[in-house]
C-alpha cells in the first residue's frame, strides 16, 4: 500500500511541532488520530521513523532520510497548487510572517480581516519574536525587521520608518513631575530593554560635557525584552520609556501617553523592512501581502 500526502503531512508536522499533542493541535486532529496515522505510515514503509519516549520524540536514521523526501514532496505539491493559483491570478497557499510582538499587534493585526477578505485563499500564519529569527530554520516566509539590516543574503523591501519618542503616562507625570532636562530625566523612573543594550541609548541631545552627544545611555529601573511590555508598563504609570511611534501614536492621540523632552529629542527614525528568501512559488502571495501592508501602514 502506498503512502499518501496526509500521512506525510502528519509526519512532518509531528517533527516540526516536537510532540504528538502539538501536532494534533496544529492539524486540528485528535492525538490518537495523529498517532495512528504515524504508525500506519511506519508500517507501510516497514521502518521506524520516530522513537517515542515519555519526554520527547527522536528521529531515527531512516526518519532523517524520509523527512527530507517528505518535505520535498509537500513543497512540490504546494508549488503545484501555487502555480495553478497564479495561473488563475488568485494568490493561494500558506504564508508565514514573523515580527516583533508590538509590530504584529499594532501594524498587522488591525488589517488581517481586510487582507483575508481580499485574499481568502491565502492562509496567514503570524508569529512573534523579539529577536531575529532564521527564516529557513523557523520556516518563515517574510520577517518584518525594525532597525538596520545585517543579513545581506536576504532580499528586503523597505516599508517605511518610525521615529523614536520619549513618553510617560499623564498619571506618572502628575505624581512625579515632568523632567525638563537630562539631569532630571536620570533621576526619574526609567523603563528600558533587557537586550540589546543599544536600545537603552535614547536619542536626546546631551550637552552636559560640551561635546553635544546625540544619545544618552539610561539605566532602567525596570527592563523588559518586549517593547509591548514596556508600553504597557508606561501606560500603567510605571515610568518613562523610549518607544517607536508605530506602537505609541494612538496612545498619544488618545491622551494615554504624553511625549516629553521634545525640545532636545533628536530626529532618529528606525527603518522598517520586510526580509525574505524569494522563490517563484511564494512570490505571488508574498507580493500580495507586502503590497497590501505597505498601502495600510502609516510610517
Amino acid at each position: 500500500m502506498k503512502t499518501n500526502t496526509d500521512e506525510l503531512l502528519v509526519f512532518v508536522t509531528v517533527i516540526d511541532a516536537g510532540s504528538m499533542t502539538a501536532a494534533a493541535e496544529m492539524l486540528q486532529q485528535t492525538v490518537s488520530g495523529v498517532s495512528r496515522t504515524l504508525t500506519r505510515l511506519e508500517k507501510k514503509l516497514d521502518a521506524t521513523l520516530v522513537r517515542r519516549t515519555t519526554r520527547r520524540l527522536q528521529l531515527t536514521d531512516e526518519g532523517e532520510l524520509f523527512l527530507a523526501r517528505a518535505r520535498a514532496i509537500l513543497a512540490a505539491m504546494e508549488d503545484a497548487e501555487e502555480t495553478m493559483a497564479r495561473h488563475r491570478e488568485r494568490p493561494a497557499g500558506r504564508l508565514r510572517v514573523d515580527a516583533a510582538s508590538p509590530f504584529v499587534l499594532h501594524c498587522i493585526v488591525p488589517h488581517v480581516q481586510a487582507f483575508a477578505a481580499l485574499y481568502p485563499e491565502i492562509t496567514l500564519e503570524l508569529t512573534s519574536n523579539e529577536r531575529i529569527v532564521d527564516l529557513l530554520e523557523q520556516r518563515v516566509d517574510i520577517a518584518i525587521r525594525i532597525g538596520a539590516l545585517q543579513d545581506s543574503t536576504l532580499r528586503a523591501r523597505a516599508l517605511g520608518s518610525s521615529r523614536l519618542r520619549v513618553l510617560a503616562s499623564p498619571a506618572y507625570l502628575a505624581e512625579h513631575g515632568e523632567p525638563r532636562d537630562i539631569d532630571e530625566l536620570m533621576r526619574a523612573r526609567l523603563i528600558g530593554f533587557t537586550a540589546p543594550e543599544s536600545l537603552n541609548d535614547w536619542p536626546l541631545a546631551d550637552t552636559r560635557d560640551g561635546r553635544g552627544a546625540s544619545f544618552v545611555s539610561i539605566r532602567p529601573a525596570i527592563a523588559a525584552s518586549s517593547g509591548e511590555t514596556i508600553r504597557q508598563l508606561a501606560l500603567d504609570g510605571g515610568g518613562i520609556a523610549c518607544l517607536a511611534e508605530f506602537m505609541t501614536a494612538a496612545d498619544v492621540r488618545a491622551g494615554r501617553l504624553r511625549t516629553i523632552l521634545d525640545d532636545i529629542l533628536e530626529d532618529v527614525r528606525q527603518p522598517v523592512n520586510a526580509v525574505y528568501y524569494q522563490s517563484e512559488s511564494m512570490a505571488v502571495r508574498s507580493r500580495a501581502f507586502l503590497d497590501f501592508l505597505a498601502s495600510r501602514l502609516e510610517l
